[in-house]
């Protein structure tokens, strides 16, 4: 099985990071290889809604989407992520407040289905990490700028 943890602490309160989790169409914005939102379901981040995702370079960019599987405001959300036919995947984005304006954002990436799922070694471990490091940073920069818009 292969599994990425990486942690951040991003200099926003909880509210102000999970309120980019929230927002559907921001996901290409900061997840590394997402590069299209096609559509976002209107109940977005509600337990069962999904956003509709393109993810790779033309022209073998793949269309596929997301579902939220578990969501409390502010703390925790749990997302299936297809990428067919490489593989599935479940995220769980958790926030944990650290003091009045800081939060330490954990995000488990764990591949379940497809072929990711059964090339398992030292470079997919590492690909996968250093893009979730990536992808945190990006998101920390978001709700960062967001922050300063308030």
């Amino acid at each position: 099985m292969l599994v990425a943890i990486v942690q951040r602490t991003v200099p926003a309160p909880p509210d102000q990071v999970f309120a980019v989790l929230a927002d559907g169409w921001t996901y290409s914005d900061w997840v590394v290889g997402t590069v299209h939102i096609r559509d976002v379901d209107a109940g977005w981040p509600a337990v069962g809604s999904k956003l509709h995702h393109k993810a790779g370079p033309w022209p073998l960019s793949l269309h596929d989407s997301s579902e939220v599987l578990q969501m409390e405001p502010n703390r925790l959300l749990v997302l299936k992520a297809g990428l067919w036919p490489a593989g599935e995947a479940t995220i769980t984005m958790r926030l944990e407040p650290l003091g009045a304006s800081s939060t330490r954002v954990t995000m488990e990436e764990t591949f379940h289905a497809g072929p990711l799922n059964w090339v398992h070694n030292k470079l997919n471990d590492l690909v996968l990490h250093r893009r979730n490091i990536e992808s945190l940073r990006r998101l920390s920069d978001i709700a960062v700028r967001e922050k300063s818009r308030s």
